[in-house]
């Protein structure tokens, strides 16, 4: 660990106290690990102290972690993980926070801190099932309102649960059970023996 990371971790450390759950290196940035409880004061302090000034909200994105590491993975399943810049320090923060409960995942909004988490935590609602507490707005923003499930999950089906198709007779879209059959598609590579071989004269 470099320097400064090493001096933006006690900072960090000497902020949060015991909020901090773990603090590592993870390519050539701190990851900060927070229980749910306290995700919401964690950001407003990493925001507020002068040593720290996350002032920027970069994103917000969910994560599943059911086949994390091969199956080795045993903590929760869901996690938000928001990207923090502080303009004023020049320094990178990455602030995880896991959701208490696999079957309904649950963390606070970070709007009330940052406004633009806004989308960023819609599109996680969407595409992963997170819900994040106190969102004004908190509506599927990338697939369409009929959607069913939540299409980056690890189990949802590469094939999706519904299709839908113009139907010229009802003069409409339609949606309806998903026609294709799932398969597992494995690739297959022939070569010839002589196969680039530019140096063999024939």
């Amino acid at each position: 660990m470099t320097v400064k990371l090493d001096l933006l971790k006690n900072t960090i450390e000497s902020a949060l106290g015991d909020k901090a759950v773990s603090i590592s290196e993870q390519v050539g940035e701190l990851t900060l690990v927070v229980k749910a409880a306290d995700y919401l004061d964690s950001a407003r302090t990493l925001r507020d102290t002068a040593s720290l000034r996350f002032e920027q909200l970069i994103d917000v994105c969910g994560m599943d972690y059911q086949t994390y590491g091969d199956g080795a993975w045993s903590g929760p399943r869901f996690a938000a993980v928001a990207h923090l810049l502080s303009v004023e320090c020049n320094q990178r923060l990455r602030l995880r926070c896991f959701a208490p409960e696999d079957d309904f995942p649950v963390v606070d909004s970070l709007t009330s801190v940052w406004p633009n988490a806004d989308w960023y935590e819609r599109e996680a609602f969407d595409l992963f099932g997170i819900m994040f507490a106190g969102h004004e707005d908190l509506r599927r923003i990338l697939t369409d309102y009929g959607f069913v499930g939540h299409p980056f999950r690890k189990d949802f089906p590469l094939s999706g649960h519904v299709e839908m198709r113009y139907d010229p007779d009802q003069k409409r879209v339609v949606y309806q059970a998903v026609s294709i059959e799932p398969r597992e598609i494995v690739p297959r590579i022939i070569r010839e023996d002589n196969y680039a071989d530019l140096g063999k004269k024939h």
